[in-house]
């Protein structure tokens, strides 16, 4: 979840799994992020001395190091949470099947879009000058495309700690994905346990990084200055650029929840985009999709679907399911790939896609500034691209995230009147 809200995690339903609530302060970091490209771009016109370039670099790359430190364990305990959590889930019945298996279904729908979209939009509206600045503090050992052979081999190590130590992502995923599908065959207690451990982990871990981002407004004035300095007004053109092309894909699971709800839901278009019209206005002012819950069913019963099913799927939903995260966050990932240069080869453009989904449950009850890191950190090591920019792009993520959260409510709805619709086929035929 990219969304700016503090929800609960489900730890099956018991509360003393609920995760620490952390918030960036977003208007203070998106003003530290104009105010220091514009003292960066007055400083590169009228030469400001050099040691006040050292000392932003060496503040906002101290502030950036640790903001990286915290995504392998995070990831770690919050990917076992949420696939743990999305396995139990689906033991609870044929409705709960039906609803996960159509989740999945959009969040790979959106990642394979946007890895064919995001890289035809860019050679069509390539990246404003300037936007290079960006990459400042970033290594210049980045983004080597693998040999097929390779990259098939890379995807077990003998080592997970030598993996975590190279970042190394595809390995790390794939060992927690085979790590919570084992803790969920464990006897009771003995998951409990484990689960309790990285509950705990988790929240430690949010602390932390609560901590960093408390100094976000600082760490992103730094990095910015150094980048106006570079860019001069580019800068604010490539951000720009960033926020309406990174929309642009999470407008494709947007108009996708309206094909979702009339093919498979069998909802009229007029009828299901009035229904939707509340519960869409409070998701845009709120940018929340539990704050939107209420509205949410509101809107089910709008549309005629049986309380026990909206009753069921919509908080569900809420919990475990991003339908933009896929699409939006590897469109985040193809732009810094284009900042950057890199190639990205068709059987990384599908491990991203299948990383991405995969991600998108790591993020489960996060508001949106730890998720977007937490949730993009990770693809952007497994697919060779760099992630020193996210520090700066955090800052504008208010602004895509008003997408982010209208697709997730409207899918949210949409996938309930699918699922409402097997349901009484289901009811029908055994009847």
């Amino acid at each position: 979840m990219l969304e700016s809200e503090n929800t609960p995690a489900a730890g099956g339903g018991q509360g003393k799994f609920a995760l620490v609530a952390i918030r960036l302060p977003v208007a203070l970091t998106f003003a530290a992020l104009v105010g220091g490209l514009g003292l960066g771009i007055v400083g590169g016109l009228f030469g400001a001395p050099p040691v006040l370039g050292e000392v932003a670099g060496l503040i906002g790359g101290l502030w950036l190091r640790a903001l990286q430190m915290t995504i392998i364990p995070l990831v770690a305990a919050l990917l076992v949470l949420g696939l743990s959590q999305m396995i139990f889930a689906a033991r609870v019945g044929t409705v709960a099947r039906r609803m996960i298996a159509l989740m999945v279904v959009v969040q790979l729908a959106g990642g394979a879009f946007t890895s064919l979209a995001m890289p035809a939009l860019l050679r069509a509206f390539p990246v404003p000058q300037g936007a290079g600045a960006f990459l400042s503090n970033t290594p210049e050992t980045v983004g080597e495309v693998p040999k097929v052979l390779d990259f098939l081999a890379s995807l077990v190590s003998p080592n997970i700690v030598a993996a975590a130590a190279e970042t190394a992502m595809l390995p790390l995923t794939l060992f927690f994905v085979m790590f919570a599908v084992a803790i969920t065959r464990l006897p009771q207690d003995q998951g409990e346990r484990l689960l309790g451990f990285f509950h705990a982990l988790g929240n430690a871990m949010l602390l932390i990084i609560g901590w960093v981002l408390a100094a976000a407004p600082v760490g992103v004035l730094a990095l910015a200055y150094g980048v106006g300095v570079q860019s001069g007004g580019g800068a604010f053109a490539a951000l720009g650029h960033y926020v309406v092309t990174v929309t642009l894909m999470g407008t494709f699971i947007f108009l996708l929840a309206y094909v979702v709800a009339a093919m498979l839901g069998g909802r009229g278009l007029l009828g299901f985009a009035r229904a939707l019209l509340p519960a869409q206005a409070v998701a845009l002012s709120t940018q929340s999709s539990l704050a939107s819950l209420p509205a949410m069913l509101d809107s089910a019963g709008r549309l005629g679907l049986r309380p026990a099913t909206a009753e069921f799927v919509l908080p569900l939903a809420v919990v475990i399911f991003r339908a933009t995260s896929a699409a939006m966050n590897l469109a985040v990932v193809y732009y810094i790939a284009a900042l950057a240069g890199v190639e990205v080869s068709p059987t990384v453009a599908i491990a991203g896609i299948l990383i991405a989904s995969v991600i998108s449950l790591s993020a489960v009850s996060l508001p949106g500034s730890i998720s977007f890191v937490v949730s993009i950190g990770p693809i952007a090591l497994a697919m060779g691209v760099p992630v020193e920019p996210l520090a700066l792009l955090v800052a504008v993520e208010m602004l895509p995230d008003l997408m982010r959260t209208l697709g997730n409510v409207t899918m949210n709805v949409a996938v309930t009147s699918a699922v409402d619709r097997g349901r009484a086929s289901s009811e029908t035929a055994e009847t």
